[in-house]
């Protein structure tokens, strides 16, 4: 009796290593994979990124003037920053797990006792990993245009942080119900694209007539650029409690989203 009763106690913790191992190898498949192929995962970025600051900052930058009180490429680069974030870790998840539904090994993780929201908290992770590496490559491509002096590192780290978590998480919704590999690829050309370009990565929202700054405001990506470039610079087109509010709330309904979707199986059963 008592051996029935040491085992069923040990039951839990032993499901709960398995998890974790579960867990730990989705994270470390989707670090290899990012590490393996370096020169198409961070590498890009980096030189676009370089390009950008050559382009708009250093042949434009110097008609534009100050923004915001700020050189022009010293404005502009926590927005550069922060789309390369977004982007990568939206690409990462989306052709990672579209590449596990085609390759059919998606199934070995649904017939594992791995729950569904750990299945999408190790995708997710591995879209902040590669988002967080991509972002500390273009920080260091921007240093050699500008310089950074960072006034909230909290604020840096906890945009940074939510921002490649929601995007990481749209990307894994995109993934569900893609069927092909150009669906793949229509959100981050005919959406994720525009909405960082008009999110005020290269001008300042208070520039622009008032009927634009009403339509500025709708779009979220505004709000995480400017709670990044906050935390760099000190200033904001925005309410910074209101952007991390919009934040962490899309990171959550995101979450909950992609587990609902997951134990019906959506996409991926069908």
């Amino acid at each position: 009796m008592s051996t029935l009763a040491e085992s069923a106690a040990a039951q839990p913790m032993r499901l709960g290593l398995v998890r974790w191992i579960g867990y730990r190898t989705i994270v470390r498949r989707e670090y290899q994979r990012i590490i393996r192929i370096w020169t198409q995962t961070v590498l890009p970025s980096a030189v676009t990124q370089a390009l950008y600051f050559a382009i708009f900052g250093g042949l434009l930058g110097s008609r534009v003037g100050p923004m915001a009180g700020f050189g022009y490429m010293q404005y502009i680069a926590p927005g550069l920053i922060m789309m390369a974030i977004n982007i990568n870790s939206y690409s990462n998840v989306v052709s990672s797990f579209y590449g596990a539904k085609w390759g059919k090994h998606v199934e070995e993780l649904l017939v594992s006792p791995l729950p569904s929201w750990l299945i999408v908290s190790g995708y997710v992770t591995g879209g902040l990993v590669r988002g967080l590496l991509v972002g500390l490559a273009v920080t260091a491509v921007s240093l050699l245009f500008t310089d950074l002096h960072v006034h909230h590192p909290l604020i840096i780290a906890g945009a940074a942080i939510l921002t490649s978590m929601t995007f990481a998480l749209g990307g894994f919704l995109n993934a569900l119900f893609a069927r092909n590999f150009d669906q793949v690829n229509i959100v981050p050309t005919f959406v994720l694209t525009p909405l960082n370009y008009f999110g005020g990565v290269f001008y300042s929202v208070a520039l622009l007539p008032h009927w634009a700054q009403a339509i500025s405001y709708f779009n979220p990506i505004l709000y995480m650029i400017n709670a990044f470039r906050y935390g760099f610079l000190g200033v904001s087109d925005v309410s910074i409690g209101v952007a991390f509010a919009i934040m962490g709330g899309a990171a959550v309904a995101l979450f909950v989203v992609a587990i609902v979707l997951m134990e019906r199986g959506s996409g991926i059963r069908e």
